[in-house]
């Protein structure tokens, strides 16, 4: 395994930090297994995708989010 240093603003850091906490697993866990999504997900999928639900046609999406935020980070 190589070792990559990577700077972060103080808040991601913070938010990087914070939910390796909450896991249970270190920080480099986390840097891994997030890198690690993000490069598999084809191109177009890297955005945000529930950041154009406003425009989904359906009226019940806030109430859903805890479902889409699943589907699109699969957590």
């Amino acid at each position: 395994m190589k070792r990559t240093t990577v700077k972060l603003p103080d808040e991601l850091d913070d938010r990087l930090r914070h939910e390796a906490h909450v896991r249970g697993i270190t920080v480099s866990e986390l840097t891994r297994e997030a890198l690690a999504q993000y490069l598999s997900a084809p191109s177009g999928r890297r955005k945000f995708g529930a950041a154009a639900a406003g425009r989904s046609g359906r009226s019940d999406t806030s109430s859903r989010i805890d479902e889409i935020l699943e589907r699109e980070w699969g957590r």
